[in-house]
């Protein structure tokens, strides 16, 4: 019987099919070490986003691709495969940066309040075009969300993930999640305002 008959070549196969493979196999099984291949680059840029750094998106990438291999089991085939694999990802990202966020304020607790977030105030010697830099400056603007906001916010606009995706991600509706993410621009646009002296 012809070998490739019985193992197609992983290329041809798509993710959901190659999950079913890896689902039964182990952690140096042909079809889970192709979806890793597949998602390498992806996993790693969706980590950077959340992570915010290219050490912590390493770190968080690792973990990633350990939890993909003991949660293989449990993609059910509901969604894309690359959906569920980012919301693991998601899931993942926020509980190191919960876990980061959390150690930081032991460490030092006097630097950061409360919530271990440091105010910022605008300069009143900047010039226009610095506030108005300050105020676009987007990386400062998406600190200021909540963990899970920030995430949300992220998946939708860098990585152009529709509401049903985000949904299936975040655990939530799509309709609960087109409202959140009004609020939150609302809420950034009234922040980006008194940033502004408005």
């Amino acid at each position: 019987m012809d070998q490739h008959a019985r193992h197609p070549d992983p290329a041809s196969l798509s993710d959901e099919e190659l999950a079913s493979q890896a689902a039964r196999e182990g952690s140096d099984g042909v079809a889970f070490t192709a979806l890793m291949d597949r998602y390498r680059e992806r996993v790693w840029r969706v980590c950077w986003r959340l992570m915010g750094t290219e050490h912590d998106a390493e770190d968080a990438a690792q973990e990633v691709f350990v939890r993909l291999f003991f949660e293989r089991g449990k993609f059910a085939g509901r969604s894309r495969y690359s959906t569920w694999l980012h919301g693991v990802a998601i899931r993942t990202c926020l509980m190191l940066r919960r876990s980061r966020s959390r150690r930081r304020r032991r460490e030092s607790p006097e630097s950061g309040g409360e919530f271990g977030i440091v105010e910022t105030h605008a300069d009143p010697q900047a010039s226009p075009e610095t506030a108005v830099d300050a105020a676009h400056d987007a990386r400062k603007v998406l600190e200021q969300l909540d963990e899970e906001d920030r995430a949300l916010v992220l998946m939708r606009f860098a990585e152009n993930h529709d509401y049903d995706e985000l949904a299936e991600m975040f655990g939530s509706t799509s309709g609960a999640l087109r409202m959140r993410i009004s609020r939150i621009r609302e809420r950034l646009a009234a922040k980006a305002g008194k940033m502004l002296g408005d």
